[in-house]
């Protein structure tokens, strides 16, 4: 079930007073009225007012409302940022639509694209929202003890949240917390030093985490707030990304329980210890909020919250009939797509995957062996699509002569869930689109995979092989699999005859020594997070972190898939010239709009990345 449920008068009393001044400020004739449906500030001066602030900040890791509206390039799942920048998908529909997404799928943007701004404007929005539950609680001495520190510890872990999101964005960003005026909000805070070098802000951000990891509960009332071992896994995400491998590891350690060869105890704020559950669960409303969600976006539906479901990706379905009807965004990339093959091991195909034939390729199709982990990842020509019946051959796909021959899949809900878990609430886009499928942020397999990572850094070979073959050993069951049946149940996420598996699977397991090579251990780790969290808005990041600066991981590796892009039914076909640059494209532009505000008093507060 859902929890935080985010009515709009929560959304509302969640904005900033500042924020809705502000609003209101724009017409002359409006000086002089108090805004509608508004609070003043001793309405929320007591623990339900700030709570309800609080769960206005939770709304925003949704990435919509506040400054930034309800906007694409600000989704909570970074569809545009990391899975079509990374290379797990187009960007869909046709070339025109939504034509500020081309350059970011080729590398070629600037700090004039808007999606940039409606990013910056939602991370910051939310981390204002958090700041604001910290003043009003300074201002509130009626609040309990035990109010004020729970609140505290989950504004501050959302603070941390909006501010690595942005970090992973931009690298260079200023940290803003409570004691900048709400009025002025994040302007003029700077992202430079008195010298003009670029400030740190992780510190900051280990900071609020560990707070969080010193304040929080073990356990939630409601299972979609932030819980101890939310803000462990996290902190752990924020020490891998700066290589601290001894101290990520030691996070993660305390998360990962005995089932999976560890001694830590890390479980879900409804108290569910963590393990790895049935694949499709994790993108099945029925299912949300299970034993593998470490934290993710809330959504929900039908329930007079308006759009509070999953609209950051209301573009991101199959094209024309069919789930959602509109708009054919997103489309899995054929490279994505030959990733899945496996060799006579059932193990990935590191260094071929991508050479011809390919997968579903309708004039020579690959016929090799699958990862069964491609059919629950994508929408495939004559492959079962949940209960939808097979996947029509192109009339998904809104323009085939640039977007390949897949669908989205892990955001889509099921036929029989139609007007229950999908919206029945707005004119347009919640009929078709708009569903209760959870984002999720961090899952268990994460955790592993990063442990993983650790292991191989400071630690033990065969445990991070351990690890990797946990993940594994779920994809290869098969109760989990897609069928040729078409008869795919919504309630328990599987298919209900498992007689004819859809495709010609095989995954197997690495075997004991196959670690002992770093290079070809840490391959595999990573080929692993492309195949387990493919289309999940990770790719783009795992890749920028895994260079770290060096210029050696990222170019070679988007370089070599627009080569083969190219080559195909792609938008790279058109714009042959796309190009990544190394020690530039790791990191996007901030946004022009930003840096105009906060530099127009002539002094330099916010400096552009490096390249732009």
């Amino acid at each position: 079930m859902k929890n935080i449920r985010v009515k709009h008068k929560w959304a509302l009393a969640g904005t900033t007073l500042g924020a809705v001044m502000l609003l209101i400020a724009c017409s002359k004739s409006f000086l002089d009225k108090k805004p509608l449906g508004a609070f003043n500030e001793d309405q929320l001066l007591n623990e339900a007012g700030i709570g309800g602030l609080l769960v206005g900040a939770y709304h925003m890791v949704s990435g919509q409302g506040g400054a930034a509206g309800n906007s694409w390039g600000s989704a909570a799942s970074n569809w545009a940022f990391g899975s079509v920048a990374g290379g797990d998908s187009y960007k869909g529909s046709t070339p025109s639509d939504q034509g500020d997404i081309v350059p970011i799928e080729t590398w070629a943007y600037n700090a004039n694209n808007p999606y940039f701004n409606q990013k910056w404007q939602a991370v910051y929005d939310g981390a204002q929202r958090a700041n604001d539950v910290i003043r009003f609680l300074a201002k509130a001495p009626s609040v309990s003890d035990t109010g004020r520190k729970s609140m505290t510890a989950e504004a501050r872990f959302l603070r941390a949240h909006f501010h690595f999101e942005a970090k992973k964005m931009w690298n260079n960003v200023p940290y803003v917390d409570e004691s900048i005026s709400v009025a002025n909000k994040n302007t003029n805070v700077p992202n430079i030093d008195e010298s003009g070098k670029f400030v740190d802000i992780w510190p900051k951000i280990e900071a609020d985490f560990q707070f969080a990891i010193d304040n929080l509960p073990d356990e939630q009332p409601q299972i979609g707030r932030a819980n101890k071992s939310a803000a462990i896994a996290y902190l752990g995400k924020v020490l891998l990304y700066q290589q601290k491998f001894a101290q990520a590891k030691a996070q993660f350690d305390k998360l990962i329980p005995a089932a999976y060869g560890g001694s830590g105890n890390g479980k879900t704020a409804g108290g569910l210890t963590y393990k790895l559950v049935n694949f499709q669960d994790n993108f099945n409303a029925a299912t949300d909020n299970s034993a593998e969600s470490i934290f993710a976006y809330q959504a929900s539906v039908n329930d007079g919250s308006g759009t509070n479901g999953n609209y950051g990706d209301v573009l991101n379905f199959p094209n024309s009939a069919g789930p959602g009807g509109c708009c054919g965004f997103n489309n899995p990339s054929i490279s994505l797509a030959n990733s899945y093959k496996t060799d006579a091991n059932g193990l990935p195909l590191f260094d071929t995957y991508n050479a011809a034939p390919n997968v579903s390729d309708p004039a020579t199709p690959y016929t090799g062996t699958l990862d069964p982990r491609i059919d629950l990842t994508m929408g495939r020509p004559g492959i079962s699509f949940l209960d939808w019946g097979p996947t029509p051959a192109n009339t998904w796909i809104r323009d085939p002569g640039t977007n390949g021959y897949f669908s989205p899949r892990k955001n889509v809900y099921a036929k029989s869930q139609q007007n229950v878990l999908s919206s029945t609430e707005t004119s347009f886009w919640g009929p078709t689109q708009m569903d209760a499928n959870n984002v999720n942020l961090i899952r268990f397999a994460d955790v592993l995979l990063w442990a993983a990572e650790c292991e191989m850094e400071v630690g033990s070979a065969e445990k991070a092989r351990a690890y990797v073959n946990f993940v594994r050993t779920r994809a290869a069951d098969k109760t989990g699999w897609v069928y040729a049946s078409n008869d795919y149940d919504a309630s328990t996420g599987k298919y209900k005859t498992q007689t004819t598996p859809a495709d010609n699977y095989k995954i197997g397991l690495y075997p004991t020594g196959a670690f002992s090579d770093k290079a070809y251990a840490l391959k595999a780790i990573r080929f692993e997070r492309k195949l387990e969290l493919a289309m999940e808005g990770q790719r783009f990041f795992d890749l920028a972190r895994w260079d770290n600066n060096t210029g050696t991981v990222m170019a070679p590796e988007l370089n070599a898939f627009a080569a083969m892009e190219k080559q195909r039914p792609t938008i790279y076909a058109i714009n042959t010239s796309a190009t990544f640059t190394a020690k530039k494209n790791e990191y996007f532009p901030i946004p022009q709009t930003q840096i105009d505000i906060a530099n127009s008093t002539g002094k330099i507060n916010l400096k552009q990345n490096i390249g732009y």
